[in-house]
């Protein structure tokens, strides 16, 4: 069982929930799937678009699918809105596929978090966008997106 506290904690604050979307954000960001499956529970149940993963492993073993496709791939996330352990995001990403056609994924997920602050549930849904290379936003280096990069409201998007 885990029992690491992965702070914040629920229940969530406005300020609390905005710092979890943020560390959220990073982690994918980082595109280590190691690094990512550690913000859930082992026994984490997730729904990705069409894809139910269950447990930790299997969440590894799906991001690394999902960076060796979606290539350069970098992501905003922004709250929606939260309770007490629950969030709902908002996101879009962009990335490219092996023959350099570029995308834009919008989405919403719905999280659910333990005691410890570990995501328990997730549930993803996710449309793909074609876009131009001339078309994105996106432009920081691989890693972290930069403090004074727009958000997904800021965008337009």
């Amino acid at each position: 069982m885990d029992t690491t506290d992965r702070p914040p904690l629920p229940p969530f604050t406005p300020e609390s929930a905005v710092q979890k979307v943020r560390l959220a954000e990073d982690a994918w960001n980082s595109r280590d799937p190691a690094r990512v499956s550690l913000a859930y529970t082992a026994d984490s149940k997730w729904r990705n678009r069409v894809e139910f993963i269950d447990g930790r492993e299997a969440i590894r073993a799906f991001l690394t699918r999902k960076w060796n496709k979606e290539l350069d791939y970098r992501l905003i996330k922004e709250l929606w809105g939260f309770r007490d352990n629950r969030m709902a995001v908002r996101f879009a990403y962009e990335w490219h596929d092996d023959s350099g056609h570029w995308f834009r994924s919008y989405g919403n997920e719905l999280w659910e978090f333990d005691e410890h602050g570990l995501m328990r549930r997730r549930v993803a849904s996710i449309n793909d966008l074609p876009i131009v290379e001339t078309d994105r936003k996106y432009f920081w280096p691989a890693g972290r997106r930069p403090d004074d990069h727009p958000g997904l409201t800021d965008l337009g998007l």
